[in-house]
This record gives structure tokens, C-alpha cells and sequence, in this order.
């Protein structure tokens, strides 16, 4: 199994989501954050006791951003090429096979990742064989 050249701690400043004003009090509104925009809003004037808003300073560290658990970049492949561009960049990146690549194609990347030393993200995803004989 191939191992990432450098494993930083990945440090986030905010460790849950923001989540839109008022959400938790009207059905229609979702929690997904959208930037308060009314003219006497509380959570726009930024007055004590409503809750944070995503700004700049909550960005990640630079060397860390993007990285995922396993310490690798993530890049997505579709076909054989896409995955030969990883060659000498297995230590850095991981491979993803994108979501719209058929089983057939699949188990061919998966075999050829292998070959490679590339780690994959999805590699065991739509790889059974249902037989109905």
C-alpha cells in the first residue's frame, strides 16, 4: 500500500457547519448557510448571541487544504489516460474513479491502479458481479 509523502495534521478552525439564521425556527428555511442580507438583520450587524459567520479568517492552512484523512490530494479519473498521469505523482495523489464510469471500465482502472502503486479513494465500488442464472 502506497503511503503519502508527508502526513500533516489537518487543523480546522471551525469544527461544524454554519448554519443559516433562523433555521432552527421555520420549516422552509434550511439549514444549508446562506449569507444574511436584510436591512435590520441581527446576524448581518453582527450583534452578540446570534451564532458565527463564515469569514476569511476560518480558511485552512495552505499546505493543508484539500488534503483528505488519508493524507493524499484527490484527483478523479474517467479512463486508463486520466490514471497514467499520476505515474510519478503516487506519493502526492490519490485516485477517484469519477461517479459515471461503467463496471466494466472500472474493474480495468481498479487492476491498473494496482500496477501503478496508486491508491484509490472508491476502488472497491461497483466491482460485485450479481449473477441471476
Amino acid at each position: 500500500m502506497v503511503q503519502p509523502i508527508t502526513k500533516a495534521k489537518i487543523v480546522k478552525k471551525f469544527g461544524r457547519k454554519f448554519k443559516r439564521y433562523q433555521s432552527d425556527r421555520k420549516i422552509a428555511v434550511k439549514e444549508s448557510w446562506r449569507h444574511p442580507r436584510g436591512i435590520d438583520g441581527r446576524q448581518r450587524r453582527k450583534f452578540r448571541g446570534i451564532g458565527p459567520q463564515p469569514n476569511i479568517g476560518y480558511g485552512s492552512n495552505k499546505k493543508t487544504r484539500h488534503i483528505l484523512p488519508n493524507g493524499f490530494l484527490k484527483f478523479v479519473v474517467s479512463n486508463l489516460k486520466d490514471l497514467e498521469l499520476l505515474l510519478m505523482h503516487n506519493r502526492t495523489y490519490c485516485a477517484e474513479i469519477a461517479h459515471n464510469v461503467s463496471t466494466q471500465k472500472r474493474k480495468a482502472l481498479v487492476e491498473r491502479a494496482a500496477q501503478l502503486n496508486i491508491a484509490l479513494t472508491n476502488g472497491a465500488a461497483r466491482l460485485r458481479s450479481t449473477e441471476t442464472e
